[in-house]
């Protein structure tokens, strides 16, 4: 448990760092070449969920923080009271959603809008933050855990479906072996 929270507490402080040094060093306009040709630096702020869902809407901020807050803490129930159930992959997952959550969520709370940063220059695409990642990537690991865990009952299946089947023939084999020794 005290690993979850320190890791929670962790990534969380990583992310309030980040924004703060955005907040810094490019606000309120400036744009920092990061990855030539694919990525920038640019101070974004952000009162809408992704892709700026909810933006400018004066209920959208308290829609976003109920349905985050009840999200984040059925996740931390989990992580807390049901990580001996949980895959490591799993696990690793909703850390990394949990913290990025946390994240934002403080952001909306204390500022009404949350800081992004990360502006990708080969497409058009929303400007992101560490939270955001944080996120992102925990999703991606659920994903692979779930299709992992589909393949492996699967095959499961196949191989349980199978050996009733091995078992008939070798049975079948073995009274013909006998029927010929009787027959000698």
């Amino acid at each position: 448990m005290l690993f979850t929270v320190f890791s929670i507490l962790a990534m969380v402080g990583l992310d309030q760092l980040t924004k703060y040094w955005a907040t810094l060093a490019l606000a309120p306009d400036k744009v920092v070449p990061f990855l030539p040709g694919i990525m920038e630096l640019r101070y974004v702020l952000n009162d809408g969920a992704a892709f700026n869902m909810f933006s400018g809407r004066s209920w959208g901020q308290w829609f976003l923080v109920g349905v985050t807050t009840a999200a984040l803490l059925v996740v931390l129930y989990l992580l807390l009271f049901r990580r001996n159930k949980l895959q490591p992959l799993a696990y690793a997952g909703l850390l990394l959603i949990e913290a990025g959550g946390i994240g934002n969520l403080v952001d909306r709370i204390a500022n009404g809008y949350v800081v992004d940063f990360f502006a990708t220059t080969f497409v058009n695409f929303a400007v992101f933050n560490v939270a955001d990642c944080f996120v992102t990537i925990g999703v991606a690991l659920l994903v692979i855990y779930y299709l992992r865990s589909e393949i492996a009952q699967k095959k499961q299946k196949e191989t349980a479906a199978a050996k009733p089947a091995a078992g008939l023939e070798l049975e079948e084999n073995a009274g013909e072996e006998q029927g010929e020794h009787h027959v000698q």
